[in-house]
């Protein structure tokens, strides 16, 4: 088994974005975030708390415009910190689920650290076009940058719900538990037939 503390920092510096990131892969679900938008704070912290990942984040972007460039900087370099603390991936469990209610909400998050960044997003129509000031896209584009940093396979269905705070807090419970289960050790080799993970 993996010994090694599995963590990252990150930062990350644009005209678009100052991004500061820590994570710890095995931690206690312990988050200190501060990204300028109140909901996407509060569904990272729920992902890093259902993960058991500790994650220190702090982003000042160009809000002025919208949300649209820190969302997709934080989900690279969310994506970027988890595949740099995982190294060469050797011994996780690599696949995970989680399915979560949230009152009249359920979304199910499946995903494969396999080295091949995909994005499958189903079911997005049942959020308003419009969450917290911001066009529900923003969350996609959020998840599909994450996907290619990390470079795993990443599918997000939203089965059913009324209220898009309850669909998205589902969502974000559903992936915390399926980072869990992947990012788990449980032996020592690369788990893939051809012997790597691209």
């Amino acid at each position: 088994m993996t010994t090694a503390p599995r963590t990252a920092h990150l930062e990350r510096t644009t005209r678009e974005t100052d991004i500061r990131l820590a994570l710890t892969v095995d931690g206690q679900g312990s988050t200190d975030i501060h990204t300028g938008l109140g909901l996407l704070d509060h569904m990272l912290t729920l992902t890093a708390f259902w993960g058991g990942c500790d994650l220190t984040l702090s982003c000042t972007g160009d809000l002025h415009i919208d949300a649209h460039h820190s969302a997709e900087d934080i989900g690279l370099c969310l994506g970027q910190a988890l595949a740099q603390a995982l190294g060469d991936r050797k011994g996780i469990a690599r696949v995970g689920y989680g399915r979560v209610p949230m009152d009249e909400a359920l979304a199910e998050v499946t995903l494969d650290i396999s080295g091949r960044p995909w994005l499958e997003w189903r079911g997005d129509e049942l959020l308003p076009p419009v969450l917290a000031g911001q066009e529900r896209d923003l969350w996609r584009e959020f998840h599909k940058a994450f996907a290619s940093a990390a470079r795993l396979n990443l599918h997000v269905s939203f089965l059913y719900g009324k209220n898009g705070h309850h669909l998205l807090e589902s969502a974000a419970k559903g992936l915390g538990l399926a980072l869990a289960q992947a990012v788990r050790c449980s032996g020592h080799i690369v788990r893939s037939t051809k012997g790597s993970l691209d």
